[in-house]
């Protein structure tokens, strides 16, 4: 298990419904965890790299519309 952290910054904050769509990613296989920092307006996913892709994540994200505006790690 490779175990990677990748942090974006949000455009702006969550919505009540985007908060829904990130209780989904539980069922995305390979994410373990996600943190969302609401003072910096960032969300992080710790995910297992040997499963799961950065690009999948950032496409996870899409699905949710999450709009990220920059990759802060």
């Amino acid at each position: 298990m490779t175990l990677v952290e990748v942090t974006y910054e949000l455009q702006s904050p969550l919505s009540e419904e985007q908060l829904r769509h990130l209780g989904e990613f539980a069922n995305i296989y390979g994410l373990r965890r996600f943190r969302l920092d609401d003072s910096k307006k960032q969300l992080s996913f710790e995910y297992d790299a040997s499963r799961l892709r950065e690009t999948e994540v950032a496409h996870a994200l899409g699905r949710a519309k999450i709009v990220v505006t920059r990759k802060v790690n």
